[in-house]
């Protein structure tokens, strides 16, 4: 049996996800953009790297969001309880990965949050 509620849950987190980051895009990072994804002018009273972490801060949310409809959307059915920590440890090391990904990209590896992302997916994975 399907637990509606919780599968309700869990599109709602992925609508919340996409909206935030488009949302996020029109209205605040169009404006500091020149022909790239990146944002990379600066905003006074932030200089050009404060908008770059910023920027890869903002949609990070919106990768744990989607994170979490993952696993709501996984709860919403019946599973046995190996397959869901299984399941579990794969959301959480995909969305560190990513985020860390996101993060080294936009800072050019210059913070350090992308590192610590990055070796919470590997001692997941481990």
């Amino acid at each position: 049996m399907t637990e509606y509620n919780l599968l309700i849950a869990a599109l709602l987190m992925f609508i919340v996800g996409v909206i935030h980051s488009v949302l996020g895009e029109v209205l605040i990072f169009r404006h500091l953009r020149q022909n790239s994804i990146m944002p990379t002018l600066s905003a006074p009273p932030l200089t050009q790297r404060h908008v770059r972490i910023h920027w890869a801060s903002w949609h990070i949310v919106t990768l744990f969001g989607f994170a979490l409809g993952a696993l709501l959307l996984w709860l919403s059915y019946p599973v046995a309880g190996f397959e869901l920590e299984l399941f579990i440890k794969h959301v959480v090391i995909v969305a560190m990965l990513l985020s860390s990904i996101l993060v080294l990209y936009s800072t050019r590896g210059r913070h350090p949050g992308w590192l610590a992302l990055a070796a919470v997916a590997l001692l997941i994975w481990l």
